[in-house]
């Protein structure tokens, strides 16, 4: 199916891009039928990516990736400035004490997403609750002013974390006069009830009513009332919805010469408009005179056969379209029966039997049916023919078995089919299978025994199902333990599993029957569970139990046993004996005697770790078997915030570990745990403190500078991250450097990314193996057990000249003759600043083996000197540096 091009994917409308990344996605993807082509323009000029080698591309993809390789400038297209609040002299907010006061934000426009926050100048949130909130737009609201809120820092702080960036507005004064009550906040919808669903959000200010219908139309008020008065605001609430379908057109088929009505309408807010088109032409440029529109219905007068045609319905408002077409077929034709004649129809004696004739025709026909070659039509409280020609029989008897004519009729003709009905017999079970008790281990029997129509010998089934599953007698692991024969299932080696009810099918092509048994599988009952020792005294004890599964046997006693550690180790006695209907005894208790207590200590070497930023895991070293003190050991965690006074958090558990979520990021917490067993609680337990897991830090490094020491060493200072931004333990700092061109030349040539970290909590560092006469750009940023956090402005700097330049790379002779050579030599990669020159030695060996050592300085690349055929060569270069 051909299907028009939808984009998929897509970049952002901008792009930002900054030095640390290490490429920059162009996302474009898209779906159809054919394979949809991609094409981008640049600036309004075509661009084709798979044109520049520098870019990576994929197949059957618009999508292409530029690498930070230093040639960015090339791609730049369009960028968002970094906002800026303005600058401003704000006057203080002078108001009395009680009244309501706005501190504006007015946040600087930036790339989404948007977020505000209100903290002073050293960084602390503004708390918030019913009387202080912020609304939507970002200004800080106080319902009514109180003393403690006269202060000059309210700063506003806009954040655009897609750039990184984070501004601060002009700090602003508040200074309070008087003083009064909060008002309190009251939500009413005029002449109703509030929905159910509204939901009360940011201190009762916000009214939210999710997932709304027409019934949450209305007015609404906001009451604010303290005890100096109260004020009131209106909203009126207009539900609108798309079109909604109330009677869509439907398709017909009607005779020459009649009245045909198509109806088509909708629902919808506002009302949907309603429009016509007949084989795909607006109403309007397709006239018809015997046709007329009567609001939602359109009806054809005395219909013709040029008539027929598709009728399309467009209901349409501003939210949405809805399209419905209806086939309108205008003909006159003889009846068309569409059954296939000669159709076998079997039916079970006393149940019911549905025979079809399915006619097509204009106008409709009548149906009858007869049988046996008889003209008369079958009648009686036992059928029925229905509208769409069907006879069905009710109670089938032995003696409707025949053959049947449909015969259907209309004002153009006539047209018949026929069909043989076959009575069977009915499917019984006569011998359904009985419930059994049986020993567990043993094998169990159940009989099924049935009567059916021997016309199908060669159809009939006999299942088994247990608990309504069918049992599969082949190539399951149940196989070895059943075996059907003759109606008769054997499981052998019956289990616990095997209890249940099994259900006998009896199957033919046109019937079945059922029957069930209850299979309850016989066993010694199960150990009683949970056992408590209570009520100690000097002599006796209380024991209590809950009593195992008795499997389907009545307990009839419990016997009590004890084993005397001291004396008798791994010897089990009899000690009592009581009713199964019983779950408690008082047990005698014998001097000098070891018994189970309570544990006598509590878990060691806790460890607190937070793996994510909302977690704290805690772990402990279990105590061991021989610490227990008895069966049914576990533990109770419990833990608070220890920056804030709250009530401890409590949970039991059987392992020695459990994870604390929701947590905020890098708080305190107070952890203890404390061991019990079935005896009770071990000591109180000692605290341990730690923090709940770290998250990324949120801020980089301030008045970031570099100071150059040397032609390959800097060093680096910057304002320490202050802790509140740190969001977990310090690491210490990052420094991550590229280099960007040599000063030789003015094109930029980006080197690989370089990274030092210096732990600790530090204010410089000294950056060294850096290339001299070379610029560079820099970032400072933190980090902690999660990771590094946001990069510092970039900050270049030069290095200036320094060593000497590097060899040349390339030094041959490219022409050798009697007495002289030609000498050729390339500069040296890295010449470390402006190269002033070269230096040529070279030696003479005479045949009386005296060495003579003559230079020269060429200032270009090539020099021919006369020399001996006796000539060792070398060449050096030098730079301003080391002249």
């Amino acid at each position: 199916v051909e299907q028009l091009p939808t984009i998929t994917a897509q970049s952002p409308s901008s792009l930002i891009a900054f030095p640390f990344d290490e490429s920059y996605p162009m996302t474009c993807e898209a779906k159809g039928n054919p394979e949809p082509e991609f094409r981008w323009t640049k600036n309004g000029q075509e661009f084709d990516p798979s044109q520049d080698p520098r870019l990576m591309k994929e197949e059957n993809s618009g999508t292409f990736v530029i690498p930070n390789n230093g040639n960015l400038t090339e791609y730049q297209g369009n960028y968002r400035y970094v906002p800026k609040f303005p600058k401003e002299t704000l006057d203080p907010v002078v108001v009395e004490e009680g009244q309501p006061f706005t501190l504006k934000c007015d946040p600087p426009k930036g790339i989404p997403p948007l977020q505000i926050y209100w903290m002073t100048i050293n960084l602390q949130h503004i708390e918030q609750d019913e009387r202080v909130s912020m609304g939507l737009n970002g200004d800080l609201y106080f319902s009514h002013a109180v003393e403690k809120d006269s202060r000059r820092d309210y700063c506003c702080f806009a954040a655009f974390p897609r750039i990184r960036t984070i501004v601060q507005k002009t700090a602003m004064s508040v200074v309070v006069k008087t003083s009064s009550p909060t008002p309190q906040v009251e939500w009413v919808k005029i002449g109703h009830r509030l929905p159910i669903k509204a939901k009360l959000e940011n201190h009762g200010k916000l009214l939210i009513v999710p997932g709304v219908e027409q019934e949450d139309s209305g007015k609404y008020m906001c009451k604010a009332k303290n005890t100096l008065g109260e004020a009131v605001h209106y909203f009126t609430v207009t539900v609108e919805e798309p079109p909604e379908w109330v009677s869509e057109p439907e398709s017909q088929l009607s005779m020459i010469g009649s009245d045909v009505s198509i109806k088509c309408s909708a629902s919808g807010s506002p009302q949907p408009t309603i429009t016509w088109k007949v084989n795909g032409v607006p109403l309007r440029e397709s006239p018809a005179s015997n046709r007329k529109v009567f609001d939602d219905t359109i009806v054809l007068h005395n219909a013709k056969a040029s008539d027929s045609a598709v009728y399309q319905c467009q209901a349409s408002n501003r939210h949405g379209t809805l399209l419905s077409n209806a086939n309108i077929m205008i003909m006159n034709m003889p009846p068309m029966i569409l059954t296939t004649g000669g159709e076998d129809y079997s039916a079970v004696e006393g149940k019911g039997v549905m025979m079809h004739c399915k006619v097509f025709s204009s106008p409709p026909s009548t149906i009858a049916w007869s049988r046996d070659d008889s003209s008369e039509s079958v009648v009686g409280p036992r059928f029925t023919v229905h509208d769409n020609g069907s006879l069905e029989i009710y109670s089938v008897e032995k003696d409707d078995t025949g053959q049947y004519t449909c015969l259907a009729k209309n004002t153009e003709g006539t047209s018949a089919v026929e069909a043989m009905l076959y009575v069977k017999d009915p499917t019984r079970i006569v011998v359904p299978p009985e419930g059994l008790q049986i020993l567990i281990g043993t094998t169990a029997q159940l009989s099924c025994l049935a009567e059916y129509d021997k016309s199908f010998s060669n159809d009939f089934e006999l299942l088994w199902e247990k608990d309504d599953m069918e049992i599969a007698l082949n190539y399951t692991e149940n196989s070895s333990r059943y075996f059907v024969e003759d109606g008769i299932l054997q499981i052998f080696n019956v289990s616990h599993r095997d209890q249940g009810v099994y259900t006998c099918v009896a199957s033919t092509p046109v019937d079945r029957d059922t029957a069930s048994a209850l299979l309850m599988v016989l066993d010694v009952p199960d150990a009683p569970e949970y056992l408590v020792l209570s009520e100690h005294k000097s002599k006796s004890v209380k024991l209590k139990w809950i009593p195992g599964d008795d499997h389907n046997s009545t307990t009839t006693e419990f016997i009590i046993e004890y084993e005397e550690s001291q004396w008798e180790p791994r010897i089990w006695k009899e000690l009592l004996r009581v009713p199964g209907n019983h779950n408690s005894a008082v047990l005698k208790l014998h001097g000098h005697v070891d018994y189970c207590f309570p544990p006598d200590k509590n878990p060691e070497n806790i460890k607190i770790e937070g793996h994510l930023p909302h977690e704290m895991d805690i772990n402990w070293e279990p105590l061991l078997p021989i610490e227990h003190n008895g069966p049914g050991l576990e533990y109770k965690v419990s833990y608070k915030r220890q920056d804030v006074d709250e009530d401890w958090k409590e949970h039991i558990v059987k392992r020695h570990s459990f994870v604390v979520k929701n947590t905020p990021t890098f708080v305190p917490y107070e952890i203890k745990i404390q061991a019990r067993n079935h005896q009770g609680w071990g000591p109180e337990p000692k605290i341990v403190t730690g923090f709940s897991g770290e998250d990324f830090p949120s801020a980089a490094p301030d008045d970031v500078a570099v100071e150059v020491i040397n032609s390959s060493v800097v060093k680096v200072s910057w304002t320490r991250v202050h802790k509140d931004n740190l969001h977990g333990h310090l690491g210490g700092y990052r420094i991550s450097w590229w280099r960007l061109r040599s000063l030789v030349n003015s094109k930029k040539n980006h080197g690989e990314k370089e990274s030092l970290a210096f732990p600790g909590d530090r204010n410089h560092a000294v950056v060294s193996g850096l290339t001299p006469f070379s610029e560079y750009t820099l970032i400072v940023m933190t980090f902690n057990g999660r990771g590094n956090g946001p990069g510092s402005h970039p900050i270049n700097f030069k290095t200036p000249e320094g060593a000497v330049p590097e060899k040349n790379p390339v030094f041959r002779a490219t022409d050798v003759q009697k007495d002289s050579v030609s000498l050729a030599w390339a500069p040296p990669l890295e010449p470390n600043g402006i190269l002033t020159g070269y230096l040529l030695d070279y030696q003479l060996i005479l045949s009386t083996g005296d060495i003579f050592t003559v230079a020269h300085s060429p200032q270009r690349d090539t020099a021919t000197e006369a020399i001996p055929p006796t000539l060792l060569s070398l060449n050096k270069s030098h730079n301003r540096a080391n002249d």
